[in-house]
């Protein structure tokens, strides 16, 4: 990548994959999860993981690029991280753990969509620059709701 343009694109790859990847982990999450909070907490993050999908569809669409995946390793260690704790812990700590596993996740997509958003800016790609701040708000309150849960029950059981 020598430019910024590719650098944004392949970047817009990587959180595409990362976001079909977090599909398919948030439902095992929910299903390891012995706090009915978290559950409800990774199953309703699921739909809107579903909705950003089709907001990052319409950013590929309107910079006239088709949407595709390109391989997150980033994500894929997250996820992994996630799987281990999953076999390897149990009880309150499964929960604590798994809640620190999914605001990893959470703050390496605030990461990216942040500078994804910019860099739409900059490239004058207005509508892209609109719908990636739309994800990192719903990223950033995503993370939120798990700070809160972490704080006010997971953590203190």
């Amino acid at each position: 990548m020598k430019s910024l343009n590719e650098l944004f694109e392949h970047t817009l790859q990587d959180i595409y994959y990362a976001e079909n990847a977090i599909t398919k982990a948030l439902p095992k999450v929910a299903k390891a999860a012995k706090s009915s909070e978290l559950k409800k907490v990774a199953e309703e993050h699921l739909g809107e993981t579903k909705d950003q999908i089709k907001k990052l569809e319409a950013v590929f669409k309107s910079i006239g690029k088709k949407p595709e995946g390109e391989k997150c390793d980033a994500i894929e260690g997250l996820i992994k991280e996630a799987d281990g704790l999953m076999e390897e812990a149990s009880g309150t700590a499964l929960d604590a753990g798994l809640l620190a596993a999914c605001q990893a996740v959470e703050h390496y997509e605030i990461a990216r969509y942040g500078s994804l958003r910019e860099w739409a800016k900059l490239l004058g790609h207005e509508e892209a620059h609109n719908l990636l701040g739309e994800i990192l708000d719903q990223e950033k309150a995503a993370n939120s709701k798990l700070t809160n849960l972490a704080v006010s029950k997971v953590n203190k059981k």
